[in-house]
């Protein structure tokens, strides 16, 4: 009599119940993954659109002070104030009145996007 009295009075979830929690699980991580891969690409754009914008600008400033625009790769503080962002490469080629500048990120390595001076827009294709 015992036996059946504590049984009955025990409480816990049944295996349906836990299995039905993991498949609820699983559906959600299959929906938030790849998304996940998404916002990453969408981020390593914007970090190149933003080191483009910052080139120019530095690219500007060093035309001021030099008469001429920089060509060739930018690097950390070169031309002065540009800071390149981690993955980021930027790159210049120049003519006498306008460049255009050439970037990639090392995690969207097969895509680059461009800013020309001409025009002042960034062209590119979306990470793949």
């Amino acid at each position: 009599m015992m036996n059946k009295l504590r049984l009955q009075s025990e409480s816990g979830f049944t295996l349906i119940e836990l299995l039905v929690v993991v498949a609820i699980i699983g559906i959600l991580a299959a929906i938030a993954i790849p998304q996940f891969a998404a916002y990453r690409k969408r981020g390593h754009e914007a970090q190149v659109k933003s080191d483009l914008r910052n080139a120019a600008v530095a690219q500007e400033a060093y035309f001021a002070q030099y008469s001429a625009y920089k060509s060739g790769a930018f690097t950390q503080g070169v031309p002065p104030g540009f800071n390149l962002t981690t993955g980021v490469t930027v790159s210049s080629a120049a003519g006498s009145n306008t460049f255009q500048l050439t970037a990639s990120h090392t995690n969207c390595a097969a895509v680059s996007w461009t800013f020309s001076s001409g025009n002042g827009t960034i062209a590119g294709t979306t990470c793949p």
